[in-house]
């Protein structure tokens, strides 16, 4: 089976998310879209990132009825600090019938070069960028590596910073989240301060 990771703090997770996950699960040869939650850091915590378990429980609500769509903790128990690297190994040692591709945005090409073990991961993982406006582009050899693979995948201008920004300043954002993540939000006035 053919597994894309879409890691990120999902903080929260919203449609732009969604949108792409599932984008790449019904229109590529991706199998099912794993969101990996990233834990907070127990020496970097920010006001802004709610608790593991909240994002987690937001996440598995937001996939219910994707069957394609998938939360994994699978970072939660890693020693931090946690590189993708190690998560890469930890889940071909997990799941060593899974062949496993990331997926990341245009934008972050620019700085995955800093990644650790980026040239392991080019080596061994296909990486697949959906676009994104930035007005940085990535350097000619991110564009032409035979492992980095771009998708047609929507645009979609939204972001958990904006979200929360929004609801803190009492905007109504509905529409920008699953409404049953939406009705978490809400029910534990999350990001109101």
């Amino acid at each position: 089976m053919k597994i894309g990771l879409f890691f990120g703090t999902f903080n929260p997770i919203h449609i732009g998310h969604l949108i792409i996950a599932n984008y790449l699960a019904e229109f590529s040869n991706i199998d099912e879209v794993w969101f990996v939650i990233t834990p907070l850091s127990p020496f970097k915590q920010k006001k802004t990132i709610l608790n593991n378990h909240h994002r987690l429980a937001m996440v598995n609500i937001a996939v219910e009825d994707f069957p394609k769509l998938k939360a994994t903790d699978i970072e939660f128990n890693l020693p931090l600090p946690n590189y993708t690297i190690n998560t890469l190994i930890h889940l071909e040692e997990k799941y060593p019938s899974h062949q496993f591709s990331l997926i990341i945005g245009e934008d972050n090409l620019n700085g995955f070069h800093k990644w650790k073990s980026f040239e392991t991961i080019l080596e061994q993982y296909e990486l697949i960028v959906y676009p994104r406006i930035s007005e940085n582009s990535a350097d000619n050899e991110m564009k032409i590596h035979p492992n980095i693979k771009k998708t047609n995948a929507p645009i979609v201008q939204i972001s958990s910073t904006f979200i929360r920004n929004s609801i803190k300043e009492k905007k109504d954002i509905r529409s920008m989240l699953p409404i049953n993540v939406w009705k978490y939000i809400d029910e534990m006035n999350f990001y109101k301060k």
